[in-house]
C-alpha cells in the first residue's frame, strides 16, 4: 500500500504528461524538420517519426501513471 502523499504524486505527475506531452507533440509537427516540404501535405522525415515514438510511449506512460495514481488515492484509507 502507499500513501496518500505518494498517490497525489503519481496524480500530479500522470496529469502533467497528459497535458504536456500533446502540446510538445504539436510543436513537432509544426517545426520545418519534421517535414520534407510543406507541413502536412508532405513526406513525414525521421524527425517526425521518432519525436511521435517518444511522444506516444511518453503520453501512455503518462496515463499509466495517472490511472496507478488516482487508483491508489481512492484505496488509501483516510487514516493513512
Amino acid at each position: 500500500m502507499i500513501s496518500k502523499t505518494a498517490a497525489r504524486f503519481l496524480v500530479v505527475a500522470g496529469v502533467f504528461n497528459v497535458v504536456i506531452w500533446p502540446r510538445f507533440a504539436k510543436a513537432i509537427a509544426d517545426d520545418d524538420r519534421a517535414w520534407a516540404g510543406e507541413h502536412w501535405h508532405s513526406t513525414p522525415q525521421p524527425f517526425f517519426w521518432v519525436h511521435a515514438v517518444l511522444i506516444v510511449t511518453a503520453f501512455l506512460i503518462g496515463v499509466g501513471v495517472l490511472v496507478v495514481g488516482v487508483r491508489a488515492h481512492r484505496s488509501v484509507p483516510p487514516s493513512l
